[in-house]
């Protein structure tokens, strides 16, 4: 029996997604479960799983097209129907048999044998007004102030690609000098100088934003626009923290890093005051039984926030292990949407560049971003008596809502007790 592929909601509000690869061709079975299909969304790349054993009977939506959630994006039957008239299936589902984003598979006349004639494609007047062009490209286009008509498409059936765009705003940005024979006239007494010449004016260039780019601008946004934050500093004494790290480096299967500790200790510190790892939802406050911690990390394709699952339960050397594979996954473009869900609190380190201290703004839905700085040595009173300690400055930025200013305190106290002596991230 005959039935479509949906989009599904691969993301919670999630309203559209981009078909970023098909990974069973048409025709060829696939059995339950098997990985059918990726979709990218704002985060991650998502493969979607088989329901049922089945058949891609037709593709209707090529690599690389924004699609809507819900929105039909393959023809699927039984391996009896491979070969059936799928035309007749599709509009019998109600679906366009022709849809325009589907790629030609007609052989060029360069591919077709000497002596095959090539019909030439029979176009409607109503199609041959329309103008087929990708999400993407339009976006760009409407961005450089240039129209359709100013772009020649060389995707399939002339679709309008975003290279096709890219290389109409570099025509565009090229301005011709104006050429040709001086006009005739009376020569004037005296020459007319020259005004000085303008100071040449440095280029530039627009780099279209990504779909993560923008994802984060917009989340970003809207948490400093509806989030009431305020903020809580400390200092933490971290000389011991050093000794210990390099302790743990000497038998360590996994190097440990400052900021793997930093993540430890939260976990401690949330198990201390468990009323702050809490978010806020529109029906009540939810609080978590375990510490699952987010940490920001730069990757090549942007920023990310994986969750680190059950911190309280992993050693150091767990941590630095889960990290670096979240590190390499996000290089890679292959973080799942469950990587990126769950938690209340944000880890995100600047130290690594020499930021002493820094303010950040809280990722949606957590309601808290610990921001940590760099380590510094400097001058300390202890017992009267003045040392020189290594110092790291930490703020948290936290959403009033769920969390008011004593529990927040608390909560750095806990935090600071956690990497000042240390041996209790290792209890």
């Amino acid at each position: 029996m005959t039935t479509l592929l949906r989009v599904p909601e691969v993301a919670a509000g999630a309203t559209q997604a981009v078909l970023s690869e098909w990974l069973v061709k048409e025709n060829t079975p696939y059995k339950t479960g098997d990985p059918i299909v990726v979709l990218e969304t704002d985060k991650a790349l998502v493969e979607v799983a088989a329901e049922s054993d089945a058949v891609i009977l037709r593709a209707l939506v090529p690599n690389g097209s924004t699609v809507e959630v819900g929105a039909p994006i393959a023809l699927l039957g039984d391996e009896s129907e491979t070969g059936a008239d799928v035309e007749q299936l599709l509009a019998e589902l109600g679906v366009s048999a022709r849809p325009a984003d589907r790629e030609q598979k007609s052989a060029t006349p360069s591919e077709a044998s000497p002596n095959a004639q090539v019909a030439p494609p029979v176009t409607t007047e109503s199609e041959s007004a329309r103008v087929f062009i990708s999400p993407l490209a339009r976006r760009i286009l409407k961005e450089a102030g240039l129209t359709t008509d100013q772009v020649r498409g060389t995707g399939p059936h002339g679709r309008i690609v975003r290279r096709d765009v890219e290389r109409a705003v570099e025509e565009s940005r090229a301005v011709p000098v104006p050429a040709g024979p001086v006009p005739a006239g009376p020569v004037p007494a005296e020459p007319v100088r020259p005004a000085s010449p303008r100071p040449q004016i440095v280029g530039f260039r627009d780099i279209p934003h990504t779909r993560m780019r923008r994802a984060v601008a917009s989340r970003l946004t809207a948490s400093k626009q509806t989030v009431p934050h305020f903020y809580v500093k400390r200092t933490a004494r971290i000389d011991d923290l050093l000794a210990l790290r390099k302790q743990l480096n000497e038998v360590s299967p996994q190097k440990i890093s400052v900021n793997d500790l930093v993540i430890a200790a939260v976990a401690v510190a949330h198990q201390a005051v468990p009323d702050a790892n809490v978010i806020w939802t529109d029906e009540g406050m939810r609080q978590f039984e375990s510490a699952d911690v987010a940490v920001a990390i730069a990757s090549e394709r942007g920023l990310v926030t994986p969750v680190l699952c059950a911190v309280e339960r992993m050693s150091p050397s767990a941590i630095a292990r889960e990290v670096k594979t979240y590190v390499r996954k996000a290089n890679e473009g292959t973080l799942q949407q469950g990587d990126l869900e769950g938690g209340s609190l944000t880890v995100t380190n600047l130290g690594m560049y020499g930021v002493d201290e820094f303010s950040a703004i809280i990722n949606p839905p957590h309601s808290a971003i610990l921001a940590v700085g760099a380590g510094r040595p400097a001058p300390v009173v202890v017992d009267g008596t003045v040392e020189v300690a290594t110092q790291m400055t930490l703020v948290l930025s936290v959403d009033h809502r769920a969390i008011d200013g004593a529990l927040a305190a608390q909560w750095m106290e806990a935090l600071v007790g956690a990497l000042e002596q240390p041996l209790r991230l290792v209890a």
